[in-house]
């Protein structure tokens, strides 16, 4: 099953215990998102990010508890984020932690695909359930 919609998300730091060096900045956010479509709901998770001295050189790995309704089945699940842009060329992967389905939603695996077009967040959600 492949559907998309939007989200909306909030990032806040959060102190972290890492100290970056040689120019290398680390940091911790924690991560609020609303989606709206056939995945409608609310998520919350952290993000762990490595900023270098190189302009549009970074990576990051988050995890996110969705929860709410996907296709009109309740439950919630768990998002895993890979995310390494080099010199402004970006790969990132969602994917669906196995086995962390709960309610309707037990059993689902999957991978999302994020885009960003005028500042607007779009979600792709390809999953199996």
């Amino acid at each position: 099953m492949k559907i998309s919609g939007t989200f909306d998300v909030q990032l806040k730091p959060i102190d972290g215990y890492a100290k970056g060096e040689d120019g290398v900045n680390l940091g911790r956010m924690s991560i609020d998102k609303v989606f709206v479509g056939e995945l409608a709901a609310s998520s919350q998770g952290e993000m762990l990010s490595a900023v270098t001295q190189t302009p549009g050189s970074a990576g990051y790995v988050a995890i996110e508890q969705v929860s709410g309704s996907l296709s009109g089945k309740k439950g919630s699940f768990v998002l895993q984020h890979y995310g390494v842009m080099d010199k402004g060329q970006d790969r990132l992967i969602l994917e669906v932690v196995p086995d962390s389905g709960c309610g309707e939603l037990k059993g689902i695996s999957g991978a999302m695909l994020i885009t960003v077009e005028d500042g607007k967040h779009h979600y792709e959600f390809d999953y199996q359930l």
